[in-house]
């Protein structure tokens, strides 16, 4: 790690879980880090992550640039502390967890359908590299109640390896739906042509190859195969969940301890 990007994590911790210094002297009345990493997140939520700019952010403030500079070093730590926000934001809206009596299955359930949330309402969040995500105090909090309900009383008996397996898989899955969705979004923006419409301009050429022979797997699906009201997201999850299941159980079979 170059010593630019070591700084650069040091001082988005220290602002994360509170260590940073406070501007002591000249900060505009009223204007504090929970603003600030606030309005960015209301733009991003708006335009999308390329309108998120110390600059932009500080005119949404009404005030100069410079005085966004005395609570936040740059774009980087800012970005920083609005995924640690927004996690808190689904902590707060979302139930606590698991209860005492839920098992693994609603714990994974809350964990999918809780990242879904999360992206529909940030889909920003899908455009950012999160493969080196600082654990803020609101991250970490989402994963302690994810690893309880995982590896509690009524948990999956698996390996530490195997539980963080678990969770990496379904939240690329998650990822992957949102982003298909996301997808379809802006498309749609993009050419103006919705999907009703790309797909009708289809209908005569997909006609003539369907009766051409060649495609008799295509040619025999019903009719309502692709309906929009399919939920493909549940379909999916709960499949993830079974073959989760086949490997609980085969745990509990052999008696295998946990690592």
């Amino acid at each position: 790690m170059s010593g630019g990007a070591k700084e650069t994590t040091t001082s988005s911790l220290d602002l994360l879980w509170g260590t940073g210094e406070r501007p002591s002297r000249g900060p505009k009345p009223g204007l504090t880090l929970d603003r600030i990493v606030g309005a960015a997140v209301a733009l991003a939520d708006a335009e999308g992550l390329d309108a998120v700019s110390m600059r932009r952010v500080s005119a949404e403030l009404g005030v100069g640039t410079m005085s966004l500079y005395r609570y936040v070093p740059g774009k980087t730590e800012l970005l920083d502390l609005m995924l640690d926000r927004v996690q808190g934001d689904s902590l707060a809206a979302e139930p606590a967890g698991p209860g005492p009596g839920d098992d693994w299955r609603t714990t994974v359930e809350l964990l999918a359908r809780g990242h879904l949330t999360l992206y529909r309402a940030h889909p920003w969040l899908l455009k950012v590299n999160e493969a080196r995500s600082l654990l803020g105090p609101n991250t970490l909090r989402g994963f302690e109640l994810c690893l309880t309900g995982l590896t509690g009383p009524h948990g999956m008996g698996l390996s530490d390896h195997e539980t963080i397996s678990v969770i990496v898989t379904v939240q690329s899955y998650v990822a992957g739906i949102a982003r298909m969705e996301l997808q379809t979004t802006e498309a749609a923006k993009e050419t103006g042509v919705s999907d009703e419409q790309f797909w009708a301009a289809q209908v005569p050429f997909l006609e003539r190859a369907m009766a051409s022979g060649e495609f008799p797997a295509v040619a025999g699906l019903a009719a309502d195969t692709f309906v929009r009201d399919v939920d493909h997201f549940a379909f999916g999850l709960a499949r993830l969940m079974d073959g989760f299941e086949a490997l609980v159980t085969a745990r509990r079979t052999a008696g295998s301890p946990r690592d």
